[in-house]
């Protein structure tokens, strides 16, 4: 694995841990009662994004960390992974 891949695989983690983070623990402005003028009642009262940004780090780096000592010490190739003998 180059350092390219690495890279790459790293920021699809990312994105997708983020995307599963998201929507959690969020509170809109209609459960919390105040809805500021101008804005939906689904509006977030705190999106808290340091904190989802930190904890979405967090979980990329570990499934990153596993996924490349797989890949690198098991010796696990594209070849392996083809279920149907198309290669």
């Amino acid at each position: 694995m180059n350092i390219y891949s690495a890279i790459v695989l790293f920021a699809v983690l990312w994105f997708l841990a983020l995307l599963t983070i998201l929507p959690m623990r969020v509170r809109t402005q209609e459960e919390d009662g105040h809805i500021v003028p101008g804005t939906p009642g689904s509006a977030p009262v705190d999106a808290m994004m340091r904190r989802k940004f930190f904890w979405t780090t967090v979980v990329a780096l570990v499934l990153w960390a596993a996924l490349v000592s797989v890949i690198i010490w098991s010796g696990l190739t594209v070849r392996d992974l083809d279920f149907w003998g198309r290669m």
